[in-house]
């Protein structure tokens, strides 16, 4: 099983969030005033990210990351910040010039993808399974978190993933 999930917002969030709820985090984004949020490589996991990607590696899962990032030296800071904090090994997945999400998601074909729900940019419309082209659309199990809140909640067995 081929795995998909975003970085920012959904595994990972900046520094200057720990220890607020997910509701003043949102509203430290919007604002856009906290520091820590353009210091890609100082970001830190929500929750217990990195414990349930081991889990769902463990039992087979290729993990596959989706950066929002674009620059090289950035998408190089989220890299750094998912291995500096132990999460599984996997490719890190960003847009080239002139793609959107959905181009490197109908790209990679994961069998889950796991996104947040963009509160922070937008909302729902922002989603990309929103836009996947609908012959792929039906391959791919699309998960939705809340922004910041984590996965947590999510099955520990890859099995019931497709379920949710």
């Amino acid at each position: 099983m081929r795995i998909l999930i975003f970085t920012e917002g959904t595994l990972i969030m900046h520094s200057g969030a720990r220890g607020f709820i997910r509701e003043a985090i949102v509203k430290q984004v919007k604002a856009g005033t906290d520091p820590s949020i353009h210091n890609w490589s100082t970001y830190i996991p929500i929750g217990a990210a990195v414990e349930k990607l081991q889990k769902w590696k463990r039992q087979g899962a290729r993990i596959l990351y989706l950066t929002s990032r674009v620059r090289p030296l950035e998408v190089k800071d989220i890299k750094g910040a998912l291995k500096n904090h132990g999460f599984p090994n996997g490719w890190v997945l960003f847009r080239q010039q002139g793609e959107e999400y959905k181009d490197v998601v109908e790209k990679a074909l994961p069998d889950v993808l796991v996104e947040d729900d963009c509160e922070s940019i937008g909302g729902r419309e922002k989603l990309t399974i929103a836009n996947i082209d609908p012959a792929l659309k039906t391959k791919i199990k699309s998960v939705i978190v809340k922004e910041f809140e984590g996965i947590d909640h999510l099955p520990d067995d890859i099995s019931n993933l497709r379920l949710q």
